[in-house]
């Protein structure tokens, strides 16, 4: 991505839309649209005409407007969703910690190893 590591802040944007554009597997949505209520629109998409910009862009801009409206209606949904999401992730990376760690029973008397912190 860079060629020396001096240049690494002008490739920032990009790793930073790249981020924000990409399904987490923790929410199972993309930042943006958690934020923004919409999915984000690419330099590519803007290049090469996609069926989403096509139909935005023949919208008269009350209808345009009405659409926006009821998605941004949706964004609570949609944030709902992420959280449950979200819950149901946690609670799969629960379970497969807890199956790995193993259940040890301590009695009076038993020598264990402790740590100590400053």
């Amino acid at each position: 991505m860079t060629v020396t590591y001096k240049d690494w802040h002008e490739m920032l944007s990009f790793a930073l839309l790249a981020y924000r554009t990409s399904i987490r597997t923790s929410t199972g949505a993309t930042p943006y649209s958690l934020v923004y209520g919409m999915e984000a629109v690419l330099p590519i998409e803007v290049e090469i005409p996609f069926m989403r910009v096509l139909a935005e862009s023949e919208l008269e801009e009350a209808e345009w407007a009405k659409q926006r409206y009821e998605q941004l209606n949706l964004i609570d949904e949609k944030r709902l969703t992420a959280l449950c999401h979200g819950q149901c992730y946690q609670q799969k990376m629960v379970r497969a910690f807890n199956a790995r760690v193993r259940h040890r029973e301590f009695n009076p008397g038993d020598l264990v190893l402790r740590k100590r912190t400053m």
